[in-house]
């Protein structure tokens, strides 16, 4: 079958630190040093272009890294402390050219306002490649760092009491009422507001910006926003999910949704749940890309990526677990559970690489080629934006007149 742009894989990696095991940081190569210098992401961004991929992803948090889900752990002997992702990916975006670049943007303690401006200026120094991940915060010690708000003990992937059922939900409702204040605000100018008439003196066409009067139960909003509309009028927004509830702010505000099923069948379902989900959404018309999420552990030998992750265990002092699914073997069997979870309905994937300096490089050379080899992957970028690799069309500004 001859490679078709439309019906091949589309291929992402989640950036975090040295890598997604805890022991990533202590592997030769792994440049622990570097972890906090612009070098050392505008490297791994670069290695993902060379690949080809689609975009990269870029952790963040508004907490140390913890092991436990739901507060610190006190841990000295994994890596801690971050970067922020929006100013890496500014500073990184005008050294590349072609791949998309999603930071990881909480919405719980964050500004719409705010993060609108950032993204649409992300999109202007990137000419087109912005996206980002909206993330929320269920941790009582992030909510202590801003002191506005409180939030009951949630223990998650557990049974959920009541009351944190509920503030998992508000939680949710909030970042969709946040999506669309940022959504609303990308809009706020329209396409052609800057005039720029040196002659007549006029910059901008000031009935082309827009309030934006948004008022919710979590928000209430003006408009309009300080930067013209992004190059690419709505960049990509991206969320991870891992059950109903999250589901459904995938469906319905959303361009792309991280999933994490564990075998083809489970994938199907969840696929099949979130796109019954979209079509009772006002976006039942817009394209919604559905990738899968998966750990990996590369190596020509599968016996020797398993000896790989054992190695890194005993260096944590415990077996690694993910909610996605670890992936342990060669690039010739990720191929083939790529392509059959893709059947299932998944339209890509988002690959966490286990130990950024090993793993990176064996997804860009080692599995991209044998995704080509079976057509199954793209030669050459086929498009400029972030929008245009994904297939998704740029959309009209709802606040134009025909």
């Amino acid at each position: 079958m001859p490679f078709s742009p439309s019906s091949a894989l589309h291929l992402a990696v989640a950036l975090d630190g040295a890598g997604w095991h805890p022991a990533a940081w202590r592997e030769p190569g792994a440049r622990s040093r570097d972890l906090f210098t612009a070098a050392y992401w505008a490297d791994l961004i670069a290695e993902a272009e060379r690949g080809l991929l689609d975009f990269v992803t870029i952790e963040d948090g508004l907490g140390l890294q913890s092991s436990d889900l739901t507060e610190p752990d006190g841990r000295t002997d994994q890596v801690r402390g971050r970067l922020d992702a929006v100013l890496i990916a500014a500073r990184v975006a005008p050294l590349t050219r072609h791949i998309g670049i999603v930071p990881t943007v909480v919405a719980t303690h964050t500004e719409p306002f705010h993060l609108s401006k950032a993204i649409a200026t992300l999109d202007y120094v990137s000419s087109g490649r912005a996206g980002l991940r909206v993330q929320v915060s269920g941790r009582q010690n992030e909510a202590a760092h801003f002191g506005r708000r409180t939030i009951p003990p949630i223990r998650f992937g557990g049974t959920y009491t009541p009351r944190a059922r509920e503030a998992i939900a508000e939680l949710f409702d909030e970042a969709a009422d946040y999506v669309e204040v940022v959504r609303r605000l990308w809009d706020s100018w329209e396409d052609d507001a800057e005039i720029r008439s040196v002659p007549t003196g006029r910059f901008i066409d000031r009935d082309k910006l827009h309030y934006i009067d948004f008022e919710g139960r979590h928000f209430s909003v003006k408009g309009p926003s300080i930067t013209p509309r992004p190059p690419q009028g709505q960049p990509l927004v991206t969320a991870l999910g891992h059950e109903s509830v999250p589901y459904r702010l995938i469906a319905g505000s959303t361009d792309l949704g991280y999933v994490t099923p564990h075998d083809a069948g489970q994938a199907r379902g969840i696929v099949d749940e979130i796109r019954t989900e979209r079509a009772a959404t006002a976006r039942a018309e817009e394209p919604l890309h559905i990738f899968g999420d998966l750990v990996v552990f590369l190596d020509d030998d599968p016996a020797a990526a398993a000896a790989r992750r054992d190695r890194l265990d005993g260096l944590a002092g415990q077996p690694f677990t993910s909610d996605a699914k670890v992936f342990t073997g060669t690039p010739a069997q990720l191929a083939d559970l790529l392509l059959e979870w893709q059947r299932a309905g998944l339209s890509g994937f988002r690959l966490r690489p286990a130990v950024i300096a090993h793993d990176l490089p064996a997804i860009t050379r080692g599995l991209v080629p044998e995704l080509r080899r079976r057509d199954a992957f793209r030669h050459t970028y086929e498009a400029g934006t972030l929008r245009g690799l994904l297939g998704l069309p740029r959309p009209a500004n709802r606040y134009a007149t025909a």
